[in-house]
């Protein structure tokens, strides 16, 4: 707790332009920067060129659903934005800037964060309760012409797909086939099993399970469902094909994949259920701090592979795989917007970096210290962009991975040249 006060912050604006003298100001402000002022007036475009814009993401909160800590105000969730911003200038290049706003109102929310649309090429949305999530995300996505992102569910699904795609593989299990069950029906969780039916596992072959049971067509709720939670809705209506009814334990019974997504443990899964799922079973317990089942349960009860998002335990889901890279891609072409297309080529991507390296039961997903996997999701991600039509400028392979390499190794070189030289000084002892 002692560094956050020393540093006061993580995070700080520097300078991408010499000042060889006081000269240089006339060119950089007035009266030098009327020019590229003018130019962008005729050419709205020109602003990705002759600004910082290209390279600059908001990330927005309303602190409702701050971490495992829930609705703790946008203050309080200054501290998790400001990390976030860290976590996209050193994994991926981008200069990140937090934004906490002082409404829980969601079209006050969608006013203000279309309203800063001139000055960024993206928007991260970060930790805002659901539904609310759902909508402002999908209006946002609609209404403006920059990608726009919320990390707790294409992120954290963008980490997840690729780690299940090695899972499945390694355990030798047709996509088809895999019976998959999620815990919880959050943010989360909507959006992976909206992933995974796009990477072509069968919509009925999933069952979500909320805090009523598990969803199906004709759950009792379903009705209310459809003005309430429309996205939760159009999961009961497509997936659970064999009609299972119940709780936890029914939903596992003969799955394959477990995808836990809901609240901390341990005992949210036990591990009769998990001895009840079929064999060589895959069992991703993401919940923090606690999983919702400890790995070595898991294990006991039969699971091959368990993955949870703690770095402690092998197999850590997390979303910092993610994003840094995905964006640095969109950001490189300039995109309109990041679809799940997109999303899904970074997934495919960062499961290849690990699968090069060789697979095992505990290690299915690069982690954060090989960086070349950002460089490598970008090119993906721009490459797709490129191909779907939502990209304004168009670059070769080539060019994109050069580019993001160079970006992402000067941002990692620059914070260790100020560590060097006393400007970040050592943290007190």
């Amino acid at each position: 707790m002692k560094y956050h006060p020393f540093y006061k912050g993580k995070i700080q604006t520097a300078l991408k332009c010499p000042i060889r003298s006081y000269e240089d100001f006339a060119i950089w402000y007035t009266p030098g920067v009327a020019e590229p002022c003018k130019a962008i007036q005729k050419n709205v475009d020109l602003v990705f060129e002759y600004t910082n814009r290209a390279n600059t993401v908001a990330v927005v909160t309303d602190g409702t659903r701050i971490l495992g800590l829930g609705d703790i105000g946008p203050e309080a969730g200054l501290p998790v934005m400001e990390g976030k911003a860290l976590l996209f200038k050193y994994l991926g290049g981008v200069d990140a800037f937090p934004i906490a706003l002082a409404t829980k109102d969601a079209e006050k929310i969608i006013e203000i964060v279309k309203s800063l649309e001139p000055s960024f090429g993206g928007i991260n949305l970060e930790d805002i309760e659901k539904p609310k999530c759902f909508y402002i995300l999908e209006r946002l996505r609609q209404e403006m012409r920059i990608p726009v992102w919320h990390d707790d569910q294409q992120g954290t699904a963008t980490v997840t797909v690729a780690a299940f795609i090695n899972a499945v593989k390694f355990v030798g299990k047709p996509i088809s086939d895999v019976i998959v069950t999620l815990i919880g029906a959050g943010a989360a969780n909507i959006a992976i099993a909206r992933l995974l039916i796009a990477y072509g596992v069968p919509a009925g072959n999933l069952r979500l399970v909320d805090s009523k049971g598990v969803l199906h067509a004709e759950r009792e709720d379903v009705d209310k469902l459809q003005f309430q939670d429309r996205w939760k809705y159009e999961m009961a209506i497509k997936t659970n094909k064999d009609r299972v009814v119940g709780g936890i334990p029914e939903a596992l019974k003969g799955a394959d994949v477990c995808i836990a997504m809901s609240k901390p443990g341990p005992g949210v899964i036990k591990k009769e259920w998990v001895a009840a799922m079929a064999d060589d079973s895959i069992v991703f317990a993401c919940a923090n701090p606690i999983p919702e089942i400890w790995p070595w349960e898991a294990k006991e009860a039969g699971a091959k592979i368990v993955a949870t998002g703690r770095s402690d335990f092998p197999n850590q889901v997390n979303n910092s795989l993610g994003f840094p890279g995905v964006f640095r891609g969109a950001l490189d072409v300039r995109a309109y917007t990041i679809t799940d297309e997109m999303c899904l080529a970074a997934a495919v991507e960062l499961a290849k970096v690990a699968e090069e390296k060789g697979l095992s039961e505990d290690y299915i997903l690069p982690t954060m210290e090989e960086w070349e996997v950002y460089p490598r999701e970008a090119t993906v991600v721009a490459m797709k962009a490129i191909e779907s039509g939502v990209a304004r400028i168009k670059k070769s392979r080539d060019e994109l991975y050069e580019e993001a390499y160079r970006k992402i190794r000067a941002a990692r070189e620059q914070t260790k040249l100020l560590m060097e030289k006393g400007f970040i000084p050592p943290p007190p002892e």
